[in-house]
């Protein structure tokens, strides 16, 4: 019989795949319908950096969200849903190498997984039907709040050790969060940096995070994904380079994650977010004005 974990990583292989057979067909049609799918050099480039530092625990959300607007790359509009679904595959990658090489509580675990993937489910369905201004209100307030956690972090000094499950009151604590930061994923704003401050101030040692934040976003994204592909609200070319570029990244950053430092990238990354979130409001505020 299959232990958990083993069974876990046998259902993210089958929701993986069932994800590409759906996102596939969907590109086969915008290639059907004249769209243009080849990735440029700098979406390429994009999905390639962000992904590398993704891998190492920053999260690729916000990075993806400022290098798209530092060159006006896609609309603001269609930004979750191109981050949702085109970081989606690689996250699965992601998700197969830390759940079999970090030990972490399997009922914990899964707990989580499924309070994010509840999270996902109530939020994608109404962000993907939301207008431009809207999107871009709802993420610039969510990358403030994912740099005041980036900062707390750097600050903070983690735990070296800890547990590597929850129970009782820290247990449900857990589950909420995860149900909250799901929920958040469909507005743009990363789970990665906050599931690791959150699993330190409950207790568990700060690598058990790597799992969890990265399994549960690995069901989350193509629950979140699927609405964005059907109603067609992001942009399947950005999203490919995304996912070609994000992979090889991933295996890349998994080899160099003991010898690199990343203290320096995560301020500034933190300063990079600070300024996007800013561009993103004030163009929140240009557009209510016009």
């Amino acid at each position: 019989m299959l232990d958990a974990k083993t069974a876990l990583l046998v259902v993210l292989g089958i929701v993986g795949l069932a994800f590409v057979v759906f996102w596939t067909r969907a590109l086969l049609q915008s290639a059907r319908s004249g769209e243009s799918l080849r990735p440029t050099p700098y979406e390429f480039l994009v999905g390639l950096v962000t992904d590398f530092f993704d891998t190492l625990g920053i999260g690729s959300f916000a990075t993806t969200t400022s290098l798209y607007r530092a060159r006006r790359t896609i609309d603001d509009r269609l930004l979750p849903g191109t981050l949702n679904v085109g970081h989606t595959i690689p996250t699965f990658v992601q998700a197969f190498i830390y759940t079999k090489s970090v030990e972490v509580e399997s009922t914990t675990l899964i707990a989580m997984i499924v309070a994010s993937v509840a999270g996902a489910l109530l939020g994608a369905p109404v962000v993907s039907r939301w207008p431009r201004r809207k999107v871009q209100l709802g993420m610039g307030c969510a990358l403030l709040m994912l740099t005041t956690v980036l900062v707390y972090r750097q600050i903070w000094k983690d735990p070296t050790t800890g547990t590597t499950g929850l129970s009782g009151g820290m247990f449900a604590l857990g589950v909420a969060g995860n149900f909250v930061l799901g929920a958040l994923m469909t507005m743009g704003v990363g789970l990665y940096a906050p599931c690791l401050v959150m699993v330190s101030m409950l207790g568990m040692n700060p690598g058990t995070g790597f799992p969890i934040m990265m399994s549960s976003c690995a069901f989350l994204m193509p629950v979140a994904s699927v609405p964005f592909v059907r109603q067609k609200c992001y942009a399947p070319r950005a999203a490919l380079g995304l996912t070609l570029a994000g992979v090889p990244a991933v295996l890349m950053a998994h080899w160099w994650f003991e010898s690199l430092n990343i203290n320096t990238v995560k301020w500034l990354v933190a300063g990079v977010v600070v300024y996007t979130a800013i561009t993103l409001l004030r163009a929140a505020a240009r557009e209510k004005k016009d």
